[in-house]
């Protein structure tokens, strides 16, 4: 995993003395795997405790590294008092709350984040915190893969969303138009598995809890994820901080990053507990849901630096194939406009 730190030595040990009969590689292999990335050392901010605010969607499992954060104490670790703001509005809004200072930093979806960010809001991404989160379900019998899309309808929830922009650039890979090879029709959540079952749609897209709860509930099977292939070793989710709070209070900004990546990196490898600390904030999906959930989903791989800019390139190359980019447009300048390296040395 790019840009990742190997645990300690009493860690590994720590390892080496739950797993006595454990390879050695397999031993680094976990380490890595249990890490947050950086290897750069951050010290928890001086004098009285800092608050910060931190919007997020607590309905999605993507975030479940933020509650985390704050139970298990890697917020209090740096000297910080972070409080929660549910955010339901446009990715637009969440944006513009960030750069005026209403919030300091959030988690997001970098497919629903990247093209607002032309805009010019001042706001930086520092990090990529996971991979795997999206999927493409169809009935038994229906569909099987990407490559039997070909002329048939697509239920979505959002038709700006990032599942159907990721799903839109999987089709184009395949050698399918995802505007006229493919129909897209957009639903509200809870009818999707209406229209399956009318067949107006072959197949339906969605993000965690959500898919995963569909795909049991109506025996549903996957086409895809971006759990497949090169996708899988690139993150979805990535976290957001305010420009002014990276220019005037970089180790405010360093020390709530690395927090939040090392409550990722513990998620990787306690999904079980948790998923109980995530449980409130899902009210249809069961704790050991939840810890299914994430262990389908890539929290051991996370970015920074030239990594998170390299990951955002490729995001950017990609998203002008299916027209939401201009060709134009330079994926590496715009790539150094949108992200920050914090722990640059």
């Amino acid at each position: 995993m790019p840009d990742t730190t190997s645990l300690s030595r009493r860690a590994l040990l720590a390892g080496a003395t739950a797993l006595p009969f454990a390879p050695l590689d397999a031993m680094a292999d976990e380490a890595a795997h249990c890490s947050p990335a950086g290897t750069a050392s951050v010290a928890p901010v001086p004098g009285p405790t800092r608050k910060l605010t931190i919007a997020w969607n607590q309905n999605s499992t993507c975030t479940a590294a933020i509650p985390v954060a704050k139970e298990k104490g890697f917020f209090a670790r740096y000297n910080l008092d972070v409080d929660y703001v549910n955010f339901a509005g446009s990715t637009d809004q969440l944006l513009e709350a960030l750069a005026t200072g209403k919030a300091d930093g959030a988690p997001g979806m970098a497919l629903r984040w990247l093209k607002p960010l032309q805009q010019g809001f001042d706001v930086k991404l520092v990090a990529g915190l996971h991979a795997g989160c999206m999927h493409m379900l169809a009935p038994k019998g229906g569909p099987a893969k990407l490559e039997d899309m070909r002329g048939k309808t697509i239920g979505v929830t959002d038709i700006g969303g990032p599942d159907k922009n990721f799903f839109s650039i999987r089709l184009k890979e395949v050698g399918i138009d995802p505007e006229s090879d493919v129909q897209w029709r957009q639903y509200p959540a809870d009818l999707l598995s209406v229209a399956l079952k009318r067949g107006d749609v072959q197949a339906i897209t969605g993000t965690d809890p959500f898919s995963y709860l569909y795909k049991r509930q109506f025996d549903l099977v996957e086409i895809d994820s971006n759990m497949n292939g090169s996708w899988a070793h690139i993150a979805c989710c990535v976290i957001g901080l305010r420009g002014s709070l990276i220019r005037n209070d970089p180790a405010v900004a360093a020390a709530v990053t690395r927090a939040i990546l090392e409550a990722g990196a513990w998620v990787a490898c306690n999904p079980d507990e948790a998923g109980r600390i995530f449980k409130p904030f899902a009210a249809r999906a069961s704790a050991e849901d939840i810890a299914d959930m994430l262990r389908l989903q890539g929290h051991h791989h996370q970015v920074l630096g030239p990594s998170l800019h390299d990951e955002v390139v490729r995001y950017a190359d990609a998203l002008k194939q299916i027209g939401v980019f201009r060709p134009s447009l330079d994926s590496a300048r715009y790539a150094g406009k949108v992200t920050q390296d914090l722990f640059a040395t």
